[in-house]
């Protein structure tokens, strides 16, 4: 088996679409690697994680499975046996019973923190001037312009809702935890990949590293697309 073998599912996190790792999805299609996104709505934790089986079931082969924040969760309840390692980039990854909100909160938020709540349709929205200030600080303002047009809310009930045994605790995981990251606190981050047992890649990056620090990130997918070729 070779790294063209295996296929990379990628999950994207609250307030982002799928066009969020663009620049992950061009630098391993160049390498002849084949990366899904898959779209997640954002609606309840149950309804993403039927959305990314779907995915899954497009797919063929071995997969490695990479979420961004939110979507360290989803990745977390895919249960397909192809699932082979699982990346967690500034992702959260709450254990069993606990909620997405639990682990979110779990430290005092960063000064630059956007304040979240419901708006009149119970939808969150990220404010447009958080995109700037700490989703992704180390854009460009191209792309923070596009993040910000794009963007999905999220629904309480992803983030209220205990989850079951996670999958991290089966298969090999890999972590790579942003030290700059504005919205989950990297010392929440570290514990997690520790609770985890992760293999952990720790940069200087921003919350959003898979637009603004790609390379990094397609490094930490590659090395997992490895170990599963290696097993």
């Amino acid at each position: 088996m070779s790294n063209k073998d295996v296929s990379v599912v990628l999950a994207h996190g609250a307030w982002a679409d799928g066009s969020s790792w663009a620049r992950v999805i061009t630098a391993l299609d160049a390498e002849g690697i084949t990366a899904v996104a898959a779209p997640l709505p954002l609606t309840s934790l149950a309804d993403d994680v039927a959305a990314l089986n779907r995915t899954l079931d497009r797919v063929e082969g071995p997969v490695v499975l990479a979420g961004h924040a939110y979507a360290g969760a989803v990745i977390a309840e895919a249960r397909s046996p192809r699932v082979k390692a699982l990346v967690y980039v500034a992702a959260l990854a709450p254990d069993e019973g606990e909620t997405v909100a639990d682990v979110f909160y779990r430290l005092p938020p960063h000064p630059f923190a956007p304040t979240l709540a419901p708006d009149a349709d119970g939808l969150i929205w990220l404010p447009e001037s958080a995109f700037a200030s700490a989703f992704a600080q180390g854009a460009r303002s191209e792309d923070l312009a596009v993040l910000a047009a794009v963007q999905r809310p999220i629904s309480p009930a992803c983030i209220t809702v205990p989850v079951g045994r996670p999958r991290w605790k089966d298969v090999a995981s890999w972590f790579l935890v942003a030290e700059e990251d504005r919205m989950i606190a990297p010392e929440t981050q570290r514990r997690m990949a520790a609770c985890m047992k992760a293999t952990v890649r720790s940069h200087a990056v921003d919350h959003t590293p898979i637009v603004t620090a790609p390379r990094l990130v397609t490094d930490v997918i590659r090395e997992a697309i490895r170990g599963v070729v290696a097993a």
